[in-house]
């Protein structure tokens, strides 16, 4: 009998993906554990490994194609001996996304007015309502009878504002899309009793992806014709909706700290002297390390928010931003309290590496419980980071700088200063408990023999 071959989930947060490749075409025969194709996540490109054996009979989804769902049906396999040819594909398959077309200039146009407004969608409630019937918000790009509406977000908006039906209205804009002059030109009678329906003034107040206003450029104020439109992929839309999310929905605080590097930069040119061919310990695995072992010393800045209550992590994991084309990610030296210099090195310059190249597995760059982030190669002499949720804490490194400082004995030196600041969720960590990590950090970071005890 036909095997459906789905999207699989390749991290726990992944709800869609990209079909990049397939590395077998219609009429192979694949065994357990053979590669089929080749996946995109919002952080890395991943190969896909068949989970049956058979003949691959039909491919669903083309190369290229976006936004596939989870669990979504891309290929189907029969056993040897069945008619490949009489496979039929299943009604699942129609739900995965399709390529969009090349943009025309009136399309493009339209983007430029679009806001990513959200619509409530007219449907009965859920098992788990509330009292009043009403479920989360959604966005309405399905009419009552489950087919899907085109319609530019301006044009949601503008419907639901005004309580019109989109599934009543036909579109004038590209490939039968509904657009803004549609809405406005709708006639009596195309408005939708919802139950519960809030008044326009309160409708779209929020959307489903955490953002309060739309962000649109004006067309009253930017010509369309003025710039050039790129979408977003899939790492800088994910990028984009979680720090808004972070830093609407954590309380962050900021500790700013001035700390002397002298030391450390005399012990890493000794450390570097003596190590081995091809490792170089650089001034940012220092403070990796350093700022696992503060994690250890002030266990209860090591810790996550929940609503259940606060989670105290028993290892030091840190995240380290790598900037790479459209966004960031935070690969994850795991347990570097435990690790030498050299280990850190290395492992940090092959996870920068691959993490370039979206060759991370989600286990690389999900489960860290403290972030560091350093621009101090850029010249940045301060800065402060949003929170990476779960996480506590996050650290920001400026460059270090040639600065007049009071010494001993109260005398006037030049030295290395460089400033760090530490953003806290203070759901978690207060001030007091924020003041004794940068106390601790300070130690490691000033008196870098302290790493070895």
């Amino acid at each position: 009998m036909p095997i459906n071959i789905t999207m699989p989930a390749l991290s726990p947060t992944m709800e869609e993906g990209t079909l990049a490749k397939w590395l077998v075409k219609e009429g192979d025969e694949v065994s357990s554990g053979d590669l089929i194709a080749e996946i995109e996540t919002d952080k890395a490109t991943m190969e896909v490994e068949a989970v049956d054996e058979g003949v691959v009979a039909k491919l669903l989804v083309a190369e290229g194609t976006e936004g596939v769902a989870v669990n979504a049906v891309i290929a189907v396999l029969v056993e040897d001996g069945e008619d490949a040819s009489a496979v039929e594909a299943p009604a699942s398959a129609g739900d995965t996304a399709k390529p969009e077309p090349a943009p025309t200039s009136a399309s493009v146009e339209e983007m430029a007015k679009s806001e990513p407004v959200p619509v409530q969608e007219v449907a009965a409630p859920p098992a788990n309502a509330g009292a009043h019937g009403q479920a989360e918000p959604k966005l309405a790009s399905t009419s009552m009878s489950g087919a899907r509406i085109k319609a530019s977000p301006l044009a949601k908006r503008l419907a639901k504002l005004k309580g019109i039906d989109l599934s009543a209205l036909t579109g004038s804009g590209p490939h039968g899309r509904i657009v803004k002059k549609d809405v406005e030109s709708a006639q009596p009678g195309t408005a939708v009793a919802t139950r519960d329906a809030k008044p326009p003034a309160q409708a779209g107040a929020v959307s489903p992806d955490g953002l309060i206003l739309p962000q649109v450029l004006d067309d009253r104020v930017y010509d369309p014709e003025s710039y050039e439109l790129v979408p977003l992929d899939g790492v800088r839309r994910v990028v984009a909706r979680r720090l808004t999310q972070s830093f609407m929905q954590v309380p962050h605080f900021p500790l700013t700290m001035d700390l002397r590097l002298d030391k450390l930069l005399s012990a890493r040119k000794g450390i570097n002297a003596a190590a081995r061919e091809g490792v170089k310990v650089s001034v940012n695995d220092m403070l990796i390390k350093a700022a696992g072992l503060a994690l250890i010393d002030e266990p209860d800045c090591n810790a996550s928010y929940t609503d259940d209550g606060i989670a105290y992590h028993n290892g030091a994991h840190i995240s380290v931003a790598v900037a790479i084309d459209g966004g960031l990610i935070t690969p994850v030296i795991r347990n570097a309290h435990l690790k030498g210099l050299a280990e850190i090195s290395v492992e940090m310059k092959d996870l920068a590496t691959r993490a370039r190249d979206r060759k991370l597995k989600p286990q690389e760059y999900m489960g860290g419980t403290f972030s560091l982030s350093n621009l101090g190669m850029f010249g940045i002499s301060n800065f402060a980071s949003i929170i990476n949720p779960p996480e506590g804490m996050i650290m920001s490194v400026g460059a270090g700088e040639k600065k007049p400082v009071v010494g001993e004995n109260d005398a006037l030196e030049v030295a290395t200063v460089m400033s760090v600041t530490l953003t806290c969720d203070h759901r978690v960590i207060g001030g007091a408990e924020g003041a004794k990590w940068l106390a601790a950090f300070k130690r490691y970071v000033e008196q870098p023999e302290a790493m070895l005890l």
